[in-house]
């Protein structure tokens, strides 16, 4: 194969990569707006199309990074289907150790299905993280950090479902409902964050431009 050869072929499996890259981001786009819109279902299509393409990819928009495995979980823990749920979560976990996200949905797919230990040790892991992930957006990952959770809200939701898990006479339902809602603030963050970045760049580039 002479070196042109190479090149091209070369160019080629870049683009083909490229392509595949965007159709899962973009299943994962349709499964997050699915999800956030209350149908699993449907979610779970989309994300199970983009995990069988990429197992090994992740949210990269995001200062929240969270693997498709992660998403995955969850569409089925909406779905009721903990069995499927947990697996697709563990093999998130197994992927990525910084997927605060997944830790949180084991967990609470663990409590689901009554083991209570492991469960309450996975939901606290997940908040945990995802508390000091905040911290650090919000110290060290600026501008764009600024724009995560500015009222300290899902901070406090945090400390507030942990202290719960560490009381004497632990309220299961309640524990569930809390970490269910941090997911969702968390996931609804993202957007939000994102909006606030653009809006503010927008914002910049036209002041900067009246200065000139």
């Amino acid at each position: 194969m002479n070196k042109l050869s190479v090149l091209s072929f070369m160019l080629f499996l870049s683009f083909t990569a490229a392509c595949a890259n965007y159709h899962v981001a973009g299943q994962v786009a349709k499964g997050r707006g699915a999800l956030l819109q209350e149908d699993p279902k449907v979610a779970l299509a989309h994300f199970k199309s983009a995990a069988e393409t990429d197992p090994d990819f992740y949210l990269n928009w995001s200062l929240l990074q969270e693997g498709v495995w992660t998403y995955v979980g969850r569409a089925y823990y909406a779905t009721g289907n903990f069995g499927e749920a947990r697996a697709a979560l563990e093999k998130a976990t197994s992927r990525y150790n910084w997927d605060n996200m997944a830790k949180l949905y084991l967990g609470l797919v663990l409590l689901r299905e009554n083991d209570r230990s492991r469960g309450l040790k996975e939901v606290d892991a997940g908040l945990l993280g995802l508390y000091n992930w905040i911290n650090y957006v919000n110290a060290y990952q600026q501008p764009d950090g600024s724009f995560w959770d500015p009222g300290g809200y899902i901070k406090q939701e945090i400390d507030q479902t942990r202290a719960l898990i560490q009381s004497k006479d632990v309220d299961m339902p309640q524990v569930i409902a809390a970490g269910e809602y941090i997911g969702w603030r968390m996931e609804k963050e993202m957007d939000f964050a994102r909006q606030q970045q653009i809006r503010e760049d927008r914002t910049g580039n036209m002041g900067g431009g009246g200065d000139m």
